[in-house]
């Protein structure tokens, strides 16, 4: 998945379907503000280190008794977790870099199915390049390597009301 305004968003196309050109776009998206809106909303969930490039994402999805976490493997080379995202799906998903979001799919834009609902998303990123096999001698990642971020979606569960909105997808480390 590629980015080259910094940032990759997981979202809703439905919430979306007005954007149609640049102009649209900049109204909705335009300002970190305007992206916390539908933050808020539930209609966007921000994959942000603010960095250009490309990454591998892996999405995994939950469901009723289909409990949804990180692998051993993963989980031995977290870096750092956000605190839950609320995600509102009418139907489908999409994932993308921040650009790519409107009312039409970007070639390259990830797109599966996800039931109507509230769901709680969880963004790791992953110090992949940490593990021993991780990069072919040519630097490039090994067919074998994690990827940089694993993103975890579950339904909501009862009592969980309170979510992230920050644009920046992990918190910055104290000074």
């Amino acid at each position: 998945m590629a980015t080259d305004a910094g940032m990759l968003v997981l979202w809703d196309p439905e919430s979306f379907a007005g954007i149609v050109d640049y102009d649209s776009w900049d109204l909705q998206l335009g300002e970190d503000e305007d992206v916390e809106g539908h933050i808020r909303a539930g209609s966007l969930v921000p994959i942000n280190i603010r960095s250009d490039g490309a990454f591998s994402v892996l999405v995994r999805i939950g469901g009723p008794g289909r409990d949804v976490r990180l692998t051993e493997r993963e989980s031995r080379y977290r870096l750092v977790s956000s605190e839950a995202y609320l995600f509102r799906s009418s139907g489908r998903v999409w994932l993308s870099g921040i650009e790519a979001v409107g009312a039409e799919a970007w070639p390259g834009t990830v797109q599966f199915d996800l039931p109507v609902g509230r769901y709680s998303v969880v963004i790791h990123l992953i110090a992949w390049q940490d593990e021993d096999g991780s990069v072919d001698e040519d630097g490039t990642p090994s067919a074998a390597a994690l990827p940089d971020f694993v993103v975890l979606v579950s339904p909501v569960g009862p009592g969980q009301d309170l979510f992230r909105v920050d644009v920046e997808t992990f918190p910055r480390p104290d000074s």
